[in-house]
């Protein structure tokens, strides 16, 4: 056997030697891994199981907090109410046109009714 060849072969074998710890270590780290999620799992099944065969508790009643009142200024309390009012207005006429363009009619001809704008505040 040629020299040349021969130093190829030891390399090659020094190379697995040296790659077989690690593919054993990554083996046992995985084989490891595995078992630590099979345990998990079964105690999170078993934990399951012991909750499922408890009669359910009584929640404790929450008491809700009772709503806070606004204080509001006459002038904005009427501000906010139109402004609402303006957008329930502009609502009904949506749906309405929303039902007389599923009637069959040609919307095509009709523009865009425009929300009346009573805000005062601009926003």
């Amino acid at each position: 056997m040629k020299l040349k060849n021969l130093r190829k072969k030891i390399r090659r074998l020094e190379k697995r030697l040296q790659e077989g710890p690690k593919k054993l270590a990554r083996l046992k780290q995985r084989l490891q891994a595995a078992e630590a999620a099979k345990a998990m799992k079964a105690a999170r099944k078993s934990a399951a199981r012991a909750a499922a065969a408890r009669p359910p508790a009584k929640k404790p009643s929450t008491v809700k907090k009772p709503k806070k009142k606004l204080n509001l200024s006459p002038e904005r309390r009427a501000q906010l109410s139109a402004a609402m009012k303006a957008r329930w207005a502009a609502k009904r006429v949506a749906e309405a046109n929303a039902k007389s363009d599923s009637a069959g009619q040609d919307s095509a001809q009709r523009p865009p009714p425009h929300p009346p704008e009573n805000r005062s505040d601009g926003a």
